[in-house]
């Protein structure tokens, strides 16, 4: 399993090396977008709109936005420099609290703890506490260059870190419109609602639970590949240098031409008509 990060965590004076492997994997089928009539796959490239032209990744650098047009860049360095500070830091446990005092919106991604060399015996003690106390440790861990709220717990017989969201990334459910507030119900509409409900109930067993949409898109590309329903795409023109000349000539003689018409009418001063006498 690939390990996505390596580091320390640690509660009170007990430290343990850990690494995380991602416990989910998303199976979307991806699907391209090709040009329907050569059935190319579409470029998207980096072009800026004042320079018009396309942009190195040499050429780009980041910068936040604080208002409209207006910037502040980022220098690499610094930001690197940020990060490393971070990272080197220990994942501290910084509170005990029951999971179900965590309503579910909060929950984000979810990672497995594996112990690095020489924490077998810390990660086994940190496990089996959890266990004996049904409790779960609150944490904050800098992973892809943003600081996350994080809670260890035990699943099966592994430690699990998911991350959940900082209560300022939840938006506020007073936002949410049309919601209504008090609603007139009888008693036999409610009673028939839960009887449906008790009718419904059993164990959750997830592996019931299938993507019908991901099998039914799988078996409709197997057909068509069965019945060789495919295309290739077409071979990328090789670029032809006079061609590539010629149309910059041509852009270039319109530029200029656009120039000089814009001096001349600048230089042209306009007729006066002459006193008579």
């Amino acid at each position: 399993m690939h390990t996505m990060w390596k580091g320390t965590i640690s509660f009170g004076l007990v430290n343990i090396p850990i690494k995380l492997h991602a416990a989910t994997e998303n199976k979307d089928i991806k699907l391209r977008q090709l040009h329907q009539e050569c059935k190319s796959p579409i470029e998207y490239k980096k072009r800026c709109p004042v320079c018009d032209r396309e942009v190195d990744h040499e050429e780009i650098v980041k910068a936040y936005e604080y208002a409209k047009n207006k910037f502040v860049v980022l220098d690499e360095e610094d930001l690197q420099a940020l990060k490393k500070e971070q990272e080197d830091k220990a994942v501290e446990i910084m509170d005990f609290v029951k999971l179900e005092e965590i309503d579910p919106i909060y929950f984000e991604r979810s990672y497995f703890m594996s112990p690095n060399e020489g924490g077998s015996k810390a990660y086994g003690l940190l496990r089996q506490a959890l266990e004996d106390t049904g409790k779960i440790g609150i944490a904050k861990i800098i992973i892809r260059s943003k600081e996350q709220l994080a809670v260890v717990r035990v699943y099966q017989n592994t430690l699990l870190m998911e991350t959940i969201h900082f209560p300022d990334e939840v938006r506020n459910v007073q936002e949410v419109p049309n919601v209504p507030e008090d609603i007139q119900l009888s008693k036999k509409e409610l009673s028939t609602a839960v009887t449906l409900i008790d009718q419904l109930t059993a164990q959750f067993e997830p592996e019931k639970y299938k993507d019908d949409y991901r099998t039914a898109l799988l078996d409709l590309i197997d057909a068509k590949r069965n019945n060789e329903e495919v295309t290739t795409a077409k071979d990328r023109p090789k670029p032809d240098n006079v061609t590539d000349l010629m149309e910059a000539l041509e852009k270039s003689l319109e530029k200029t031409k656009g120039t000089k018409k814009k001096t001349t009418k600048r230089k042209t001063a306009p007729k006066t008509k002459k006193k008579t006498s």
